[in-house]
């Protein structure tokens, strides 16, 4: 067995996928998350997949004490993987305070118990927002591209948050940390025992897509067909969850495996190209043969036009590279809705009508 890794938002949809992997690398896993936007049967599920179930602590990583009475009683943990967080740029606008409070207090509060319980590394979800709308001439974006304003607070609780660690190792904090820099991720693990399911309303596109494909919701709507892009609207790059999940088992084994690196390092992940909203429903149309009733919708305060990235640097410095062609995993996506119907698993009314959101 491998050293043990606390995972921050461990049941969410990230750190579900990210579980699986660490634990098929040979890690003991501890999952702490709140549950605000998860459910603790996601457990069941990692334990299927690899015969090992994680153990789990229900604790908000706001709450300093509860937080530490989990390095109290898992005292051999040596890496963290920090994915809890609020994490959607609409909510962001509307709610900041929220966002600051979770995303900036949650980090900083790991960071201070690291060197107390001799934690070497943290590897830190980041997000492509904090390049927010890059230049034309800086697509696709590398990690020395330059940090834009951010468009949202979401957005900038990412852009905060890597200051506040490069500062804090820069003071002589004696910890190492990874920043990864994702796109966007899509798409379930290939048994369909754990996939995207949020307890509130989900932010993201291709939940939208497949509620709507399965008939819980009536209409998808997309925000904007007035951008400067071929098709008009918004270009994301689109990852697979189960490589973005990889990357974050290299990024740990290199973190506690091999000292000579730097201090801190950041890496762009994603696929390195960008599809466009309406390719991703058009394509899932085709790689899965179910149609879908959908609409345009005006612009969204916060939504960047188009990024994707050049990651390079993650394939040739963390040797991971994103493989999975995009017809698959758009058919994990409807894999994964059939399964929660089969389970009778339908969170929201079909007569209401929601839109798309994007990281």
């Amino acid at each position: 067995m491998k050293q043990t890794i606390l995972v921050t938002g461990g049941t969410g949809f990230i750190g579900s996928h990210t579980t699986v992997e660490l634990q098929q690398a040979g890690y003991e896993v501890v999952i702490i998350d709140n549950l605000s936007n998860s459910n603790a049967n996601v457990i069941d599920g990692i334990e299927k997949i690899t015969g090992v179930r994680p153990a789990f602590e229900q604790v908000d990583c706001c709450d300093f004490e509860a937080l530490e009475a989990v390095f109290q009683k898992y005292p051999k943990i040596e890496g963290i993987i920090h994915f809890a967080a609020s994490k959607a740029v609409g909510e962001s606008v509307e709610k900041p305070l929220l966002y600051y409070r979770n995303n900036l207090t949650s980090l900083i509060n790991l960071l201070e118990l690291m060197p107390k319980y001799d934690v070497k590394g943290i590897i830190f979800s980041s997000s492509c927002t904090v390049y927010g709308q890059p230049y034309q001439e800086n697509l696709p974006v590398t990690e020395k591209a330059p940090i834009q304003k951010a468009l949202s607070p979401y957005g900038n609780t990412k852009q905060i948050n890597e200051e506040i660690i490069q500062d804090y190792i820069h003071s002589g904090a004696p910890i190492k940390s990874i920043i990864l820099r994702y796109f966007n991720p899509i798409g379930a693990h290939p048994t369909a025992l754990i996939g995207e399911l949020s307890t509130g309303v989900p932010m993201n596109l291709i939940p939208f897509v497949t509620q709507t494909a399965m008939g819980i919701r009536g209409q998808l709507k997309i925000f904007g067909n007035d951008y400067n892009t071929p098709d008009h609207t918004c270009i994301r790059d689109y990852i697979y969850v189960v490589d973005l999940a990889k990357a974050h088992v290299k990024a740990m084994e290199r973190v506690l495996d091999q000292p000579e690196t730097d201090a801190v390092e950041v890496f762009n992940i994603g696929t390195g190209r960008g599809l466009s909203t309406l390719e991703v429903v058009e394509g899932f149309e085709k790689a899965t043969g179910v149609k879908v009733n959908w609409t345009y919708a005006p612009r969204r305060e916060g939504d960047i036009e188009q990024v994707w990235g050049d990651v390079t640097k993650a394939n040739e410095v963390l040797g991971w590279k994103a493989e999975t062609p995009t017809e698959d995993v758009l058919r994990s996506a409807w894999k994964w809705q059939e399964k929660l119907r089969e389970d009778g698993i339908q969170w929201y009314s079909p007569s209401t009508t929601y839109m798309v959101g994007y990281f």
